[in-house]
């Protein structure tokens, strides 16, 4: 196996890691219900996708 001939410095190292982090993801609030949901996402509490019902959500008693 190949070896490296000097040892990578932690600041280049960490110069090419700075892309690598995790970003919050993106909310929004549902147009008919106000849920809080992702983006282009059908709502989990309604069913609804864009101001049209996309999924019948059953009643469960």
């Amino acid at each position: 196996m190949a070896h490296p001939k000097r040892k990578i410095s932690n600041t280049r190292r960490d110069k090419r890691r700075t892309h690598d982090k995790a970003t919050p993801s993106q909310l929004s609030t549902c147009s008919n219900c106000g849920a809080t949901i992702k983006y282009h996402r059908v709502c989990t509490e309604c069913g609804h996708y864009r101001g049209k019902l996309a999924i019948v959500k059953e009643e469960t008693l």
